[in-house]
């Protein structure tokens, strides 16, 4: 019979020779393989590192569980699965986000209940009161018996599916539902030239487009700071306990050099209010190092103040239009939204995303 212990994967200067980390990429690329069927949400140990070593903001312990071995021998596979823990370090302080994965083949055997007993230890040892985590699912089940609704009425889940049953045993509440939607190119370039120009006949001329790549112009990273902050609290947050998360110019540089590290690209646009010289909307697509094929439809906001004048189907056509031209080997984009968020929703249906998917997002309040 197996046993196994717990781990926790350092950080080191490369991934070379980091045979833990490598362990744990595969364990986690298992995983991701076995849920989604495909390989766009893998990830390569290079960009696992890059993240893990920029802990100014957020620490993240990394685990695995490890088949034990007489001689410690140093091998990738004896890594059974994997869990990551993130502890934020300025706001919300009071939270914990958890992630277990178990390898298809080591399922059943008490490997996940041992990585999430290992992350509620490290969570209750920094004195956190809240823990989210989430599970994936192929596709959203009708509603009937058998399924789980969201806190928010919106979003269901399947109740005896397995990650369902695991974080409902410990108590976890399942407060939101997000939806995962996929785009194809090519696309009908005549089709988003026209809503293009009906989103901008719409808001006016008194917003324009701006743009940049992975690195925020200077005169803008202030602006930028304020989206993601908005990011925060504007975005739908079902019955998660989450506060305001404050970002400023120095946490945008900061980022943009982890980003840098683990080989993660941005194709960033904005949308200016003229005569106030601030960002009123934003939008990006995050390129990953492993797939010319597949990106990451990054965050996309319109501030409050500034909605219901198109600028979100502005934004996203005009960013669509820039990724074909500059990246033509892209041919799928993926991305996600809450349930509830029906005003984003109804602008990627029209554009022609499709549901392929989503998660719960569960909630454990610790006494």
């Amino acid at each position: 019979m197996t046993t196994w212990s717990i781990r926790e994967v350092p950080v080191t200067d490369t991934p070379d020779g980091a045979w833990l980390l490598h362990g744990y990429t595969a364990a986690m690329n298992d995983v991701l393989l076995d849920a989604w069927g495909n390989r766009d949400f893998e990830r390569t140990a290079t960009e696992i590192l890059g993240s893990m070593r920029d802990q100014h903001y957020i620490r993240k312990p990394r685990l695995v569980a490890l088949a034990d071995d007489a001689h410690d021998t140093p091998d990738p596979d004896r890594v059974l699965g994997y869990a990551m823990v993130n502890l934020p370090l300025q706001d919300n302080t009071h939270t914990a986000q958890v992630e277990v994965g178990v390898r298809p083949g080591h399922r059943r055997r008490g490997v996940g209940a041992s990585l999430y007993d290992a992350c509620l230890a490290l969570v209750r040892d920094d004195g956190r009161t809240t823990v989210t985590a989430a599970t994936d699912q192929r596709a959203e089940p009708p509603e009937g018996p058998g399924t789980l609704a969201a806190t928010t009425g919106v979003g269901r889940v399947e109740a005896d599916a397995e990650g369902s049953r695991f974080l409902l045993k410990r108590g976890f509440a399942l407060e939101q539902v997000e939806r995962y939607s996929v785009f194809h190119l090519p696309f009908d370039a005549d089709a988003v030239a026209r809503q293009r120009a009906d989103a901008e006949a719409h808001a006016g001329p008194e917003y324009r487009i701006v743009t940049w790549q992975s690195h925020v112009p200077e005169e803008w990273v202030d602006e930028y700071a304020v989206l993601n902050t908005r990011m925060s609290t504007d975005a739908p947050l079902g019955g998660l306990d989450l506060e305001e998360d404050v970002w400023d110019a120095e946490r945008i540089r900061i980022t943009e050099k982890q980003y840098a590290e683990r080989g993660l690209e941005l194709l960033m646009l904005a949308a200016e209010h003229i005569p106030t010289h601030t960002l009123a909307a934003f939008t990006g697509f995050m390129t990953i190092p492993n797939s010319d094929e597949f990106v990451h439809q990054d965050d996309t906001l319109v501030i409050k103040e500034h909605r219901g004048k198109r600028l979100g189907m502005l934004v996203k056509t005009a960013n669509l239009q820039r990724l074909a031209a500059e990246r033509p080997k892209v041919r799928r984009v993926g991305t996600w939204n809450a349930e509830e968020n029906s005003y984003m929703l109804s602008i990627n249906v029209a554009l022609g995303f499709r549901p392929a998917g989503g998660s719960g997002e569960w909630q454990l309040k610790l006494s």
